[in-house]
């Protein structure tokens, strides 16, 4: 899991995406965030966004995003049981699945860009088309 900030504010206030990528199907789910978005907030999205698809993973890999390492977040590993592993810093190689998903929906949502008013009016149709694409390493469409 990964932010993608830098992003112009939509009419919601958020600058940002969090990027989720199931490390075994290779689903990705997106979600519009703002740039003060809580480790609470990213929880929740979590359980929203991936939980009710995939069930608790028994590893959870990120980078060392305050919001990734925060007490709340140890509370809920230490709780349902998983591991949270942490990329080494300025080594985003760790994580390198979810950092291709980011080059990924960057150029996706650049493709976009002139459709919408609102940068993130066009999140659902950039995670369809992310996870409906050929993977290099199958020779099937990931569409579930």
């Amino acid at each position: 899991m990964d932010f993608v900030f830098g992003l112009p504010q939509d009419n919601k206030r958020r600058t940002g995406i969090v990027v989720f990528v199931d490390r075994f199907s290779k689903m990705v789910h997106l979600a519009a965030v703002p740039a003060e978005v809580t480790a609470k907030q990213t929880t929740c999205l979590f359980v929203d966004m991936v939980f009710r698809h995939h069930g608790m993973p028994l590893d959870i890999v990120s980078d060392r995003d305050p919001r990734f390492t925060a007490r709340f977040w140890q509370e809920v590993f230490t709780l349902l049981g998983t591991q949270l592993s942490m990329s080494t810093a300025d080594h985003p190689q760790t994580d390198g699945q979810t950092e291709r998903v980011n080059r990924v929906l960057v150029d996706t949502m650049k493709s976009y860009a002139h459709s919408f008013h609102q940068w993130s009016d066009c999140l659902p149709m950039a995670e369809f088309a992310i996870n409906n694409s050929v993977h290099p390493r199958q020779d099937t469409h990931r569409s579930t």
